[in-house]
């Protein structure tokens, strides 16, 4: 019987020791997930940031792209106005050369009638 008593109080100082020691392991796993929570709540938080971050950087990419678009569209809007008043420019001078080239032809012609004239 005495045998089974030391056996029995071994036994109860072990699970003793083995509670004590699962006390300890579950104080740091507590504190662990603690940590992991306050970690995951700081990652949470900035990948937050990041995506306003992106949404502003895109929002304000895309205006950028907008206001450029706009200012090629006057740009080539002003640049065909402007050629096509050069173009009426250089037709309304065509015109002129030709009425002067008219003209000139007719003194030539003219000219040639006197010379004619003359030699006769």
């Amino acid at each position: 019987m005495a045998e089974n008593r030391d056996d029995l109080e071994g036994r109860v100082s072990a699970l003793e020791r083995d509670l004590h020691q699962v006390r300890q392991d579950m104080n740091h796993v507590r504190q662990d997930a603690a940590a992991a929570r306050i970690l995951a709540g700081g990652a949470d938080r900035d990948v937050t940031e990041i995506r306003t971050e992106i949404r502003d950087f895109r929002q304000a990419t895309t205006a950028s792209f907008n206001a450029m678009r706009e200012d090629l569209t006057d740009l080539r809007q002003e640049m065909n106005s402007r050629f096509a008043q050069v173009d009426n420019g250089f037709i309304e001078m065509r015109g002129k050369l030709d009425a002067t080239a008219a003209g000139q032809q007719q003194i030539v012609t003219l000219l040639n009638t006197l010379i004619s004239q003359q030699d006769a």
